[in-house]
């Protein structure tokens, strides 16, 4: 069925009623858990100030005690060693006979080890994260990023996964699904007894939590009306996430401790199973299976709640037209198949990695930039609304192509002209960070709504989680992106500038969809733009459902 005949069979249920109200309600809700744990691992890893122990076994004096770590420079500030110790048997034989460090003995000629009795944490800031837990620093600081990779790793797998399994079983079973998975499994990361258990845990946590975001954000897109459909893309579940996102520095000021921190940002997702009685399966997704009568059930049940009368049939006459394709099975292989597709993919792709490298990293730095550790991640969050504001407005009124073009290509400069910065100007430094938090924000909810409105309903959430995979890809290489800054402080952004600017060029070759329904098979799908035939009546065609379709806006 084309989209536009579904958006007028439908139109007896008004546009605002009850019922839309309460379904965007509530799938909003459902994305509050995600924005508020999503990344509370910059809390939950985060490094505090450490330096070796010196244990009371080595029964030195306390003027050698304060001379045993090595001082080093950082950013331009000195500060003790956090991996080396001057050799204590040296300390301890030079303390026993009398002489007096920086007088009798320079200690910086002294040799240095590493801190083979562990660390001691500074407990200003945290009472404990899984780095001071399980001493993640020095020759096992790798693991802090591996941490938030293995989660990203589990974000891929899930995506796809839950794609096809909700083109084939349902929106409804893959929100409510991975919901449950997410939220069981973070419960069970509070009793890690090793780094080893957490992150394998992490994975499974990984499998749920973009997965019931993207079935959430899909299932709204396929009942709401067009209008509607638009404020709710760009800004009503967006806002939702960066509601749960901005609580969560909120949440972590008050709670220091990390199993705790699990417990707090975990709670919103038990109390959101009840609502399984109240959210329906997509009508369009049903009608793309045949199942016709479950689709005028919920229409019908629809109607009732919005004080309208229903036709007495409401989808038997198209049902001729969808027969063949609604009864075959689609799968991410048809993601691939035919030229058209297969460079939509492609292109969709590579812009989804790249805006998720850009947001995700730049999301994790937070706890490196000067400043308050809270407020920097309260503000990288704020940031994101008025990207939310600016998103909807330009979807509401510009080409897709040219929103994405511009936002990108905004990101990267800001990101490359970052680095011309001098160091002394920190504030502008930030400043500018936070101009490319905005505009990776605004491009992830553009090209969401953007990738839902290029591909058809018999493949759009396969599709979408085929590119959220694609942006794990990213956001598994993201932690690394930062720590390369611990060689070369500017590469990270000089890579992650590059990486958008290609990526804003890229998006020019995609497919206009602005003002035209959504496409429900395969062959509604719109043409990428390096190929140039087009039959003239396809362009009247959509010429003539872009008129129909803007009036309806």
């Amino acid at each position: 069925m084309p989209a536009s005949d579904y958006d007028d069979v439908t139109k007896f249920l008004g546009e605002w009623g009850p019922f839309q109200k309460l379904i965007t309600l509530l799938l909003c809700i459902s994305v509050v858990p995600n924005g508020l744990s999503g990344l509370s691992i910059v809390f939950i890893a985060d490094t505090p100030p450490h330096h070796c122990v010196i244990p009371p076994k080595a029964n030195i004096s306390a003027e050698w005690r304060n001379y045993s770590i090595p001082l080093e420079e950082d950013n331009g500030v000195m500060r003790y060693s956090r991996c080396t110790r001057y050799k204590l048997d040296v300390i301890k034989l030079l303390s026993d006979n009398g002489y007096v460090p920086g007088i009798d003995v320079n200690v910086t000629e002294i040799e240095q080890e590493s801190c083979k009795d562990g660390w001691e944490y500074d407990r200003e800031i945290y009472v404990s994260t899984i780095v001071s837990e399980w001493d993640l620093v020095c020759s096992d600081g790798w693991k802090v990023p591996m941490t938030t990779s293995v989660c990203f790793f589990g974000v891929l797998t899930g995506s796809f996964i839950s794609g096809q399994v909700s083109d084939r079983f349902g929106r409804k079973v893959v929100l409510f699904g991975t919901v449950g998975v997410q939220t069981l499994f973070t419960f069970f990361q509070i009793f890690s007894t090793s780094w080893l258990m957490f992150s394998a845990l992490y994975f499974v946590v990984g499998l749920g939590h973009i997965s019931n975001y993207v079935a959430a954000f899909v299932l709204g897109a396929e009942i709401l009306s067009p209008r509607i459909r638009l404020i709710y893309s760009t800004v009503a579940v967006c806002f939702f996430f960066v509601l749960g996102y901005m609580m969560l520095p909120l949440t972590a000021f008050f709670i220091r401790d990390w199993r705790m921190l699990l417990i707090a940002v975990n709670v919103p997702g038990v109390f959101f199973f009840p609502l399984w009685r109240f959210i329906p399966e997509s009508p369009r997704w049903l009608l793309s299976q045949g199942r016709v009568e479950e689709a005028e059930a919920i229409l019908r049940d629809a109607a009732r709640k919005n004080r309208v009368t229903a036709p007495e049939v409401i989808f038997a006459p198209l049902q001729v037209e969808n027969k063949t394709e609604k009864l075959s099975r689609h799968n991410i292989c048809d993601l691939v198949k035919s030229n058209n597709i297969r460079w939509v993919t492609i292109i969709l792709s590579f812009v989804w990695m790249t805006i998720s490298v850009g947001y995700l990293a730049l999301s994790l730095n937070t706890s490196n930039l000067y400043g308050n550790s809270f407020l920097n991640c309260f503000f990288s969050a704020a940031v994101e609304v008025p990207g939310i504001i600016v998103s909807w407005l330009l979807f509401r009124s510009c080409p897709r192509r040219l929103c994405l073009f511009t936002i990108l290509f905004l990101g990267g400069a800001v990101l490359l002209f970052a680095q011309l910065i001098p160091r002394n100007l920190s504030s502008v430094s930030t400043a500018l960070e936070m101009t490319g938090k905005f505009s990776f924000s605004v491009a992830f909810t553009i090209v969401y709504a953007f990738t839902a409105e290029l591909y058809p309903t018999v493949l759009r959430n396969t599709a979408v989680c085929a590119c959220s995979m694609a942006s794990r890809l990213g956001s598994i290489s993201a932690p690394y992106f930062i720590h390369l800054g611990t060689y070369y402080k500017p590469l990270p952004y000089l890579l992650m500038g590059s990486l958008s600017v290609l990526g804003a060029l890229l998006s020019i070759l995609l497919p206009e969809t602005y003002g035209l329904p959504l496409p429900e098979t395969i062959n509604h799908m719109q043409t990428i733009q390096r190929y140039k035939k087009r039959q003239r009546s396809s362009n009247v065609t959509r010429d003539t459902a872009a008129v129909e379709n803007a009036s309806m806006l």
